[in-house]
């Protein structure tokens, strides 16, 4: 049997931490018999899509981003449409599209995901014809997202805290929403157009996205007092978000037009670019091949078998991030920030 190629584009401080440790366990875990396996770290941002390109073009088999999200996005949207399939092992502080496809996060079990070679066909979005593969969006968590990347520290808490600090700050605005069924106005707090389920972190903005559907899930949230933040935070990390739940309203679509009423941040994967007034953003189905098992999260089952193979993993972070979140809105009226 002829060996595969594989190629591990690795970034060596996403996360914050060495990758010594999967670097080693690579030789160890990957078969050699069936796989020409290499390292490829990279030197500087945007080095993992010139990676990952370079390994299309000369037809490697596989392609494995090891970091966060901004190296799997890299290699991901350097792959679409191609016959490279693409693996992942996470090791960043979000960890979205890991999540959602239920990649292990322990690197020793990705790996040997990745050793048994199953791979699924995914859908992937366009915000402005910039790729996105979990979500994208505009309002406060685009804004949030921006003093994130602005930010000398990294990592949850320090995201928490932009969070907390925009949400007493930030003035919701009106955009226009067009699409295959019309045009609708909404006052928003932010829009959330989502081909995976969450954000990072076990933050489900869109339950039941699906990635294999040819449809992005759109939550918008409207305005909402700040008492009521510990309790849009519980419905995040508790995977309910559902339309007509208080502030929330939610339908899909394959592309759609978002009018604003001013020029500003949007964000692609958690990454803020600021653009104009107008914003176009569409489905691009089955465009990437992933190694995992199935995409599980599938908006046609209810939501306790879509994240039931999940909830060990779920509920103690989602509980300790959501006491995290509390702590921080108290400590906010309590003059503290």
């Amino acid at each position: 049997m002829q060996r595969k190629t594989i190629r591990f584009i690795v970034n060596p401080i996403s996360g914050g931490s060495s990758k010594k440790a999967i670097i080693k366990a690579v030789d160890e875990l990957i078969d050699p018999d069936r796989y020409d396996c290499a390292v490829w770290p990279t030197l500087y941002a945007g080095h993992g899509a010139v990676l990952a390109t370079m390994a299309a073009e000369n037809g490697i088999d596989i392609v494995v981003a090891i970091g966060g999200d901004g190296t799997i996005n890299e290699v991901a949207r350097s792959l679409v449409h191609t016959s490279t399939v693409m693996g992942i092992v996470p090791c960043g502080s979000g960890n979205g599209l890991a999540r959602h496809l239920q990649i292990p996060l322990d690197y020793r079990k990705a790996l040997r995901m990745i050793n048994d070679g199953n791979s699924v066909d995914i859908d992937y979005g366009l915000i402005n014809g910039r790729p996105f593969f979990c979500t994208c969006g505009m309002g406060y968590d685009a804004d949030v997202s921006y003093r994130f990347s602005t930010s000398a520290k990294r990592g949850l808490l320090t995201y928490m805290e932009k969070t907390i600090a925009e949400l007493a700050r930030y003035k919701p605005e009106a955009y226009t929403i067009i699409d295959e069924q019309g045009q609708h106005t909404y006052k928003a707090f932010c829009i959330a157009l989502a081909n995976a389920s969450q954000y990072g972190n076990n933050a489900y903005i869109a339950p039941y996205a699906s990635m294999a559907d040819g449809l992005m899930d759109v939550t918008v949230i409207e305005p909402f007092p700040v008492a009521e933040a510990p309790a849009m935070a519980y419905r995040l990390f508790s995977g309910k978000f559902e339309d007509g739940v208080s502030h929330i309203r939610m339908f899909r679509s394959s592309q759609l037009k978002i009018v604003r009423e001013r020029e500003g941040v949007i964000h692609c994967d958690g990454d803020p670019v600021k653009t104009a007034r107008e914003i176009e953003v569409s489905i691009v189905p089955a465009g990437l091949r992933v190694i995992c098992e199935s995409d599980t999260h599938a908006h046609t089952q209810p939501l306790y078998q879509t994240i039931a193979g999940q909830m060990a993993s779920l509920t103690q972070p989602a509980a300790e991030t959501f006491r995290q979140a509390s702590q921080v809105i108290i400590d906010l009226f309590r003059g503290r920030w």
